[in-house]
C-alpha cells in the first residue's frame, strides 16, 4: 500500500512521520531529491543543484515530481519497487497527478487550527512574518476535487499526533464510510475529537 501525506505548512507532517515509522518498522519512508542544500534541514532528503535535477528528470529516474515554494520535488522510482506500505511526503497540488501514478493511493490530509499552524511556523524561525502570512493563506486551499483522502487533526502533542497518524494508517476496513462532512474547526472541541475518523471526497457536503 502507498500512503502520502499532505498539509499545510507547520501542520507537523514531518514530526508524525517520524513517529509514525519509529512505532512501525515495516513501513518504509520515500526519501524525496529536493534542490535545497540537504544542510538546510528538516525531514531526511537529497539535495541537489536544480540542474542536477533536471537531468534526472530528463532520464526519467522520479515516479512523481512536482513544484512547490520554488523548489523542485522528486520521488524516485526506484524506491517504490519492494513490496511493503511506502508513505511519502506529498503535494496537495500533484495529489491528482500522484492517483494517476499510484492507483490505490491513500490520501491523508495532517492539518491543525490555524493559531497552532502560525505558533509552529514561527517557532521554526525559517520564514519571515510575510512568508508565514503567505503559508497561511495557502493552508485554506481546498483538496483537489475527486481526490478521497483521511484526514489527522494534529493539535496536541506528537505522541497524540503519532497515534492519530498511525490509526490513519489501518487496513483499508477503517477506511470505508458513505458520506463525509468537514470538521467544523470553529469549536475546540470539536478540533479534538476529529481524530482522523473519517474519510471523503472533496465537494460532498
Amino acid at each position: 500500500m502507498i500512503f502520502t501525506i499532505v498539509g499545510p505548512s507547520g501542520a507537523g507532517k514531518d514530526t508524525l512521520i517520524r513517529g509514525a515509522l519509529a512505532a512501525r518498522p515495516d513501513l518504509r519512508l520515500v526519501r524525496r531529491v529536493i534542490t535545497r542544500p540537504t544542510a538546510a534541514g528538516g525531514e531526511d532528503f537529497d539535495g541537489v543543484a536544480p540542474e542536477d535535477f533536471a537531468a534526472r528528470e530528463a532520464r526519467g529516474d522520479f515516479a512523481l515530481t512536482w513544484e512547490a515554494h520554488g523548489l523542485s520535488y522528486g520521488l524516485p522510482k526506484g524506491q517504490f519497487t519492494d513490496a511493503g506500505d511506502v508513505i511519502f511526503n506529498g503535494s496537495r497540488a500533484a495529489l491528482p497527478e500522484a492517483a494517476r501514478v499510484f492507483p490505490g493511493l491513500r490520501v491523508i490530509l495532517v492539518t491543525a487550527p490555524g493559531i497552532v499552524l502560525a505558533a509552529r511556523l514561527a517557532a521554526r524561525r525559517r520564514e519571515t512574518v510575510e512568508d508565514i502570512r503567505a503559508r497561511l493563506s495557502r493552508a485554506t486551499f481546498e483538496m483537489p476535487e475527486d481526490i478521497t483522502f483521511q484526514t489527522v487533526i494534529n493539535d496536541a502533542s506528537p505522541e497524540v499526533g503519532t497515534a492519530r497518524l498511525l490509526a490513519a494508517l489501518q487496513p483499508v476496513r477503517a477506511w470505508r464510510c458513505s458520506r463525509w462532512k468537514r470538521p467544523d474547526m470553529s469549536s475546540p472541541k470539536r478540533q479534538r475529537s476529529s481524530i482522523a475518523k473519517g474519510c471523503g471526497r472533496t465537494g460532498e457536503k
